[in-house]
């Protein structure tokens, strides 16, 4: 297996993993303590994190793709927008 590494200080070099810090901050904010949260907030923010679709992966999402025979995508959707999410 070939395994690349971005040259330090070059946050350029890792599009994907700066997006999901990004997207990561919306949840815990630079400076919060990570133990100030229960482990059933921290799944959920896993779950959110791991079904949320990506341009990278043609529109799918880390579970489906890592999950296939134990994720239904569209069954998963369809109660998101049940609950209003």
């Amino acid at each position: 297996m070939t395994v690349y590494f971005a040259d330090p200080d070059s946050p350029w070099q890792r599009g994907i993993n700066e997006h999901t810090n990004g997207v990561l901050r919306q949840y815990l904010p630079k400076g919060r303590d990570v133990s100030g949260f229960t482990q059933e907030e921290l799944d959920a923010m896993v779950w959110i994190l791991n079904t949320r679709p990506r341009k990278s992966l043609d529109s799918r999402c880390p579970a489906e793709l890592f999950t296939r025979d134990a994720f239904d995508f569209r069954q998963h959707h369809t109660a998101l927008f049940a609950l209003g999410h």
